[in-house]
C-alpha cells in the first residue's frame, strides 16, 4: 500500500476550521490527523487540541492553523521500527509520523496496525470511583425491558453496562458503585460470573431521578469521582477530562458532545419592522449537548437531598446559584454513543461496531 492510500482518510488542509477536523475524527474513528498545507506535512491535530482550543474561544469555525503545536511527537527514518513503537507507548498516540532529513514525511505507524488492543489513552492512577446510574426502567426501550433492565440491554456481545465498564478498566479503575433498581436482581445474577470487577450496589426505595440516589454513598465515597448514566458511553481519554476537572478546580465537570444540525432551507434575519438584515443559505447550528458522564467532586454527596428526586441539573444549577464551579468538557458528535431509545440504540451498534470491534 502506499503511503498516500495509507493516510489519505487521516489528512485534513491547513486551512480547514476545527468543526472541519471534528467531522473528518467522527468520519474515519480516529483522534489525530496529519495537517498539510498543500503538499508538505506540517503538524498534528489532536482530539485534544480541538478540546483545549473550544475551551478557550468557543468558536467551531477558527481555521485550526491557529492551534497547531510547534512541537508534536514524530519519528526519524533512522529509528529503527522497535524504538518507535517503544514512543508511540510513551507518548500514548495512535499515530507516528516518520519523517526523513529533510522534514518531509515518508511514512506513518498506524497503532492499529501495530497492537492488538484498541488505543484507549492514558492510564488514570489512584483507582478513582465510578458511580453508574442503573436504577431506572428504561420505558424508551420497551419491550425489551419489560424483560431486562436497561443496564443489561445488549451491544455486540456484551451487555452495555459491562461495556462501560471495560472502558473504565481501560484507564485501569475498578471501583465501580452501581445504583439499581428496576429489576435490581437481574443487574447482580449478571456480574455474579464475573468477578473481576469490584462492585459495590446501593438500591433506590423508589426511582430518585439522574442524582437523587447519590446521598447512599456519602459514607463511601471521599474522593473525586466519575458518574455515568448506564445508556451512554463515551469514546474518549477519560484522563484528559479528569486532568481538566482538576486544572480548573471544578465542582462538577460535564461532558458534552458538540452535535451539528443542518437546516435544509435559506434562513432570512429580520430587523424591526420586518426589514432583511442577513440571508443564509442551508446553514448549520452546533451546540453543545448533555452526554451524561460527569465528574464530582465528594463534598457535593452533602448537598444532594435525602430519598428525594434530584436530578444531576438541579446539582449543577445549585453549584452555580452559590457561585461555584461547574466545568463543560467537550468531545465529538461521533464519540457520544447513547442507547437510550430504539433509534440512538440502533446507531450506537453500528458505531460501536466499527469503534471498538
Amino acid at each position: 500500500m502506499s503511503l498516500q492510500d495509507k493516510i489519505q482518510h487521516l489528512v485534513i488542509d491547513f486551512n480547514a476550521s476545527l468543526l472541519d477536523a471534528l467531522s473528518l475524527m467522527d468520519k474515519n474513528n480516529c483522534k489525530l490527523l496529519l495537517v498539510f498545507k498543500d503538499t508538505h506535512f506540517e503538524s498534528l491535530i489532536s482530539i485534544g487540541d480541538i478540546q483545549r482550543s473550544l475551551l478557550k474561544n468557543n468558536d467551531f469555525n477558527k481555521p485550526l492553523n491557529q492551534f497547531l503545536r510547534k512541537n508534536i511527537n514524530v519519528g526519524s527514518i533512522s529509528q529503527s521500527k522497535e524504538s518507535i513503537i517503544e514512543l508511540m507507548l510513551d507518548f500514548g498516540v495512535e499515530l507516528m509520523p516518520i519523517l526523513n532529513e529533510e522534514n518531509n514525511l515518508v511514512d506513518v505507524y498506524l497503532w492499529k496496525d501495530v497492537f492488538e488492543k484498541k488505543f484507549s489513552g492514558q492510564k488514570i492512577e489512584g483507582n478513582v470511583p465510578v458511580v453508574i446510574m442503573a436504577g431506572g426502567k428504561g420505558e424508551r426501550l420497551k419491550p425489551i425491558t419489560d424483560v431486562i433492565p436497561k443496564p443489561l440491554v445488549p451491544v455486540g456481545k456484551k451487555a452495555f453496562v459491562e461495556i462501560i465498564m471495560d472502558t473504565f478498566k481501560d484507564h485501569g479503575i475498578n471501583n465501580f458503585h452501581l445504583s439499581v433498581n428496576y429489576k435490581a436482581n437481574l443487574i447482580e445474577h449478571y456480574f455474579e460470573s464475573k468477578p473481576e470487577f469490584n462492585i459495590s450496589y446501593y438500591t433506590e426505595s423508589k426511582p430518585l431521578g439522574t442524582a437523587g440516589s447519590l446521598h447512599l454513598m456519602k459514607d463511601s465515597i471521599k474522593s473525586t469521582f466519575f458518574v455515568s448514566n448506564c445508556d451512554i458511553l463515551i469514546d474518549q481519554d477519560y484522563s484528559e477530562i479528569l486532568k481538566y476537572h482538576k486544572d480548573n478546580g471544578n465542582e462538577l465537570t460535564a461532558v458534552a458532545a458538540v452535535k451539528t444540525y443542518n437546516i435544509p432551507y435559506g434562513t432570512m434575519e429580520i430587523e424591526k419592522d420586518g426589514v432583511l438584515k442577513e440571508l443564509k443559505e442551508k446553514p448549520s447550528l452546533t451546540y453543545y449537548v448533555n452526554a451524561g458522564l460527569y465528574i464530582l467532586e465528594p463534598h457535593l454527596l452533602d448537598e444532594i437531598p435525602t430519598n428525594s428526586i434530584f436530578h444531576i441539573t438541579h446539582l449543577m444549577e445549585m453549584i452555580k446559584e452559590r457561585n461555584g464551579k461547574v466545568g463543560v468538557f467537550p468531545v465529538s458528535e461521533g464519540a457520544w454513543m447513547d442507547i437510550g431509545e430504539w433509534n440512538q440504540y440502533n446507531t450506537t451498534k453500528e458505531r460501536f461496531s466499527s469503534r471498538f470491534n
